[in-house]
């Protein structure tokens, strides 16, 4: 059956601004201006300004944000990194690609971010740096973390994969740490229309080293300082990008504003905990994510009645099979595991309409008084 209310909608978010986007992208045509270039420049830029660093790294994804980030602080064999099993597998997976080891540590269950109080416990010798996660749009708990960090030396990089525009203590994911990384993957608050990412960085030193690296290793055409990758943004996403950076601060507050409807008709229900936003914190709600029991047939039901919706994630990283070397086994991580086996993402982009909102709040009403009951 056609959804009542879909998970995302794409086509209505962007058909606003079809005329832009397409004179943008004939702009990039016209120029050849495919890989890097003028229109990369002019967003990286833009998004520099809009996130209060100094330097971004227009890239291919946030994956290839992550690596770089890790490989230009010098992270590299025999290292351990640490960051939590709550969050997509690329968290991890740039940290492996570098040679180093994940290491992980749980989450809060208030806010589904690093618990600072379990970060200093994990520390070794051979820890280089931390990645905390802003998951679903909201900051992980960064001074405490800077703190532990400094007095051991770390570097932090904030994993901003879906916290565009979020804020910490009135500063913007992005700008807290050594360097942010985000993705423009096209579900994300501030989506490409294919794959690219960006890292962020107060650091010039450290900027010039990801430019360097995202071009193989050039300092100038057909010389190399260092084995690098391509891992360049394409002229048309960043020409996009540039035009959905000019409304992401109207798309947000709609977020927040379908946040605060969903938080008002869902509250008292029973067996439905919904997301918090911590104090002195800005949630930008990539998603809204429920936890329910009996989660698998919380959405075969909300289904039935014509409601999209999501699940993210389901296994903790520390469960995959890919890291099943690593030593970790059911119980390692309590609340990330809970979390995993809870959580059910409604939906939530900035053209959904208040009558939209409500009737998934009243089908989620109706679904927990049957199945959760």
């Amino acid at each position: 059956m056609q959804s009542k209310v879909p998970f995302l909608d794409l086509r209505a978010h962007h058909q606003p601004h079809m005329d832009e986007f397409m004179a943008a992208i004939r702009d990039v045509i016209e120029s050849s201006a495919f890989a890097g270039g003028p229109f990369v420049a002019r967003f990286e830029e833009k998004f520099a300004e809009y996130c209060g660093c100094g330097y971004a790294a227009g890239l291919g994804s946030g994956t290839e944000a992550l690596w770089f980030a890790l490989l230009a602080l010098g992270v590299g064999p025999g290292d351990e990194v640490i960051t939590v099993p709550s969050t997509f597998m690329a968290t991890a997976e740039a940290i492996t690609y570098c040679g180093a080891r994940p290491v992980f540590v749980d989450i809060e269950a208030s806010t589904y971010t690093m618990d600072p109080d379990l970060l200093e416990a994990a520390i070794t010798p051979r820890t280089r740096a931390i990645i905390p996660v802003h998951l679903f749009g909201q900051t992980a708990d960064m001074d405490p973390i800077l703190r532990i960090a400094e007095k051991h030396g770390l570097r932090v990089i904030e994993d901003a994969c879906q916290a565009h525009g979020a804020t910490y203590r009135g500063r913007r994911a992005g700008a807290i740490a050594d360097a942010g990384c985000f993705s423009f993957y096209p579900g994300k608050n501030l989506g490409a229309f294919g794959e690219a990412g960006a890292t962020t960085t107060g650091n010039r030193e450290l900027w010039e080293k990801i430019c360097v690296l995202r071009d193989h290793g050039q300092v100038r055409k057909y010389y190399h300082s260092m084995v690098g990758w391509n891992g360049r943004m394409d002229g048309i996403q960043a020409a996009v990008l540039s035009i959905k950076l000019s409304h992401l601060e109207m798309a947000t507050e709609l977020r927040r504003s379908h946040a605060a409807q969903y938080h008002e008709e869902l509250a008292g229900i029973e067996n439905v905990i919904r997301p918090q936003e911590a104090p002195g914190r800005r949630h930008v709600y990539h998603l809204y994510a429920i936890r329910v029991p009996q989660r698998d047939k919380f959405i075969e039901a909300l289904t039935d009645r014509g409601i999209g919706s999501g699940i993210h994630y389901p296994v903790p990283v520390h469960l995959q099979e890919c890291y099943r070397g690593l030593g970790y086994g059911e119980g390692s991580f309590p609340v990330a595991e809970k979390c995993a086996r809870e959580f059910v993402s409604l939906p939530m982009y900035p053209e959904l309409t208040a009558a939209q909102v409500s009737c998934v709040a009243d089908a989620v009403k109706g679904v927990a008084a049957s199945v959760v009951a």
